[in-house]
């Protein structure tokens, strides 16, 4: 959604939010919402909105390189380093 990239993180999170109200199962939305909460550096928060996609999908590559970030940002380099190989395993082409 547009808020994210206007800046606006506080209605980005309303609308993932109200999307997942709709339809707890859309992995998708809770990446994005993990973006945001990251980007605010509500770092737990994010992290257990991309567990909770993997939960949906284990197979969410994205969502282990995204957590791999913030696990970095937190500087918990194991867990980091954990989930981006896992990414890379499922095929993520970053880092």
């Amino acid at each position: 959604m547009t808020h994210h990239k206007t800046g606006d993180l506080e209605t980005a999170i309303a609308d993932y939010t109200e999307a997942l109200r709709l339809d707890s199962r859309m992995a998708d939305a809770y990446i994005n919402r993990g973006l945001v909460y990251t980007d605010k550096r509500e770092y737990e928060k994010a992290i257990a909105d991309y567990t909770e996609a993997l939960r949906l999908d284990p197979k969410l590559a994205d969502a282990y390189h995204q957590r791999g970030l913030t696990y970095e940002r937190k500087g918990e380099k194991v867990k980091a380093e954990e989930d981006f190989a896992q990414a890379k395993k499922l095929g993520y082409k970053g880092k």
